[in-house]
C-alpha cells in the first residue's frame, strides 16, 4: 500500500460583503443595545450580503482569490467541496454552481454540510484525497448566506451571524500549511439545540411553517455556549495528540468565531496569550462555516503566520459537530 502524501495549503482567499451593520443600527430596529450585543459576544459589526448576492457569488470571489494566491489555473483544480448550510437552492448543488463560474471545467464538485463546522470536514475529506493520491489538487470553499436564515425579530439570535466567504487550495505541491492531524465528531443528541426546523422533508414549508416563523435559526444558546467551550479545548487536544505535539507547540490557534468568551476560555485553557489567537469576531461576527478560513487567510495577511509554526484550526456547530485540524507552516 502507498504511504500517504504530503498535503499542504497552496492557497487561500476570502471575500466579505460590502454592506457593514453595526450593533448601534440594530439598537434602532430590536430592544437590544451595543453594549449588551458586545460584553456577551464579543461582535460590534457584521457583513450582510446584498439581496441579489447568493452563498456562490460570495464563494466565487473567494474562490478566485485562493486559486490566483496560488498561482492555479481554474483547469488544475480536480476537486471542489463547498461547505455551506446556506445553498443557493436544492439542486444542483452550490460548488457546481462555483465550478461553472470560475471555469474549473476539469473538476468534480459537491456541497459538504456540517453548517459551522462544515469547513473541518471538507479540509479533512479534501486533504484525504490529494493524500490518498485521488487527486491533485482540492479546492475546499466555505461559504455563507447565513442573514436569510435569520429571524430579524430575534434579538438573541439575529445579532450573532454575519454573511462571507473563504477558500483554500489543498495540494501535494503546497509549501505550506503542511496538514499533520485532523479530527472530525458529532453528538446528534443535541440537534435540536441548534436548528432550522423547517424547509426540508420532514416538515415542508406551509402556510403554518412560516406562520410559525420555523424556517429561522432557533438556538439554545445557553447549551451551545457549555459545548463550545468543552469542545473546542477538547478537539484541539485530541488533534495535537494525534500529531504527535504537546499544547506547549501550539503557536497560533484559529477558531471558529463564534463567541469572544469561548475564545477566551480556550485562552485560559492552553494557557495561551490572546496574542497567539486570531479574533475577528469583532468586525464579522459568526459567518458558520466560512469563519475558519476567513480568520486564517487574514493570518496571512497580517504576517501572524511563519515558517515552521505549529497552527491549530477548530471549529464546532449545528449536528451537534465539531472538528480540528493541526497544521505547520
Amino acid at each position: 500500500m502507498r504511504a500517504p502524501r504530503r498535503v499542504g495549503i497552496s492557497g487561500m482567499g476570502y471575500y466579505l460583503p460590502e454592506r457593514v451593520l453595526a450593533n448601534q443600527e440594530l439598537e434602532q430596529r430590536l430592544e437590544t443595545s451595543d453594549e449588551w450585543i458586545w460584553t456577551r459576544t464579543g461582535i460590534r459589526e457584521r457583513r450582510i450580503a446584498a439581496p441579489d448576492q447568493a452563498a456562490s457569488d460570495l464563494g466565487v470571489v473567494a474562490a478566485q482569490r485562493a486559486l490566483t494566491d496560488a498561482g492555479v489555473a481554474a483547469e488544475a483544480v480536480d476537486m471542489i467541496i463547498v461547505a455551506t448550510a446556506s445553498p443557493d437552492m436544492y439542486f444542483p448543488n452550490t460548488a457546481a454552481l462555483i465550478q461553472n463560474r470560475i471555469g474549473a471545467s476539469n473538476a468534480g464538485a459537491f456541497d459538504l454540510t456540517a453548517v459551522c463546522a462544515g469547513f473541518q470536514f471538507a479540509f479533512t475529506v479534501g486533504a484525504q484525497m490529494v493524500a490518498a493520491g485521488e487527486a491533485e489538487r482540492v479546492l475546499i470553499v466555505a461559504t455563507e448566506k447565513f442573514s436569510y436564515l435569520l429571524d430579524w425579530q430575534d434579538r438573541a439570535t439575529c445579532v450573532l451571524m454575519g454573511d462571507g466567504a473563504g477558500a483554500v487550495l489543498l495540494s501535494a505541491d503546497a509549501r505550506q500549511g503542511e496538514v499533520l492531524s485532523s479530527i472530525l465528531g458529532t453528538d446528534a443528541r443535541g440537534i435540536e439545540q441548534l436548528w432550522v426546523p423547517a424547509g426540508g422533508s420532514r416538515l415542508p414549508t406551509s402556510h403554518e411553517t412560516i406562520d410559525r416563523r420555523l424556517h429561522y435559526m432557533k438556538m439554545n444558546g445557553q447549551e451551545i455556549y457549555k459545548f463550545g467551550v468543552r469542545i473546542l479545548g477538547e478537539s484541539v487536544e485530541q488533534a495535537l495528540v494525534k500529531a504527535g505535539l504537546k499544547i506547549s507547540d501550539l503557536d497560533l490557534l484559529v477558531p471558529h468565531q463564534a463567541n469572544i468568551r469561548i475564545i477566551q476560555s480556550a485562552a485560559r485553557h492552553f494557557h495561551l496569550p490572546m496574542e497567539k489567537i486570531m479574533v475577528n469576531i469583532d468586525r464579522y461576527s459568526n459567518t458558520s462555516a466560512a469563519s475558519v478560513p476567513i480568520a486564517l487567510a487574514e493570518a496571512k495577511e497580517t504576517g501572524r503566520l511563519g515558517p515552521g509554526m505549529i497552527v491549530a484550526l477548530a471549529a464546532f456547530g449545528a449536528g451537534l459537530s465539531w472538528g480540528a485540524s493541526i497544521l505547520r507552516w
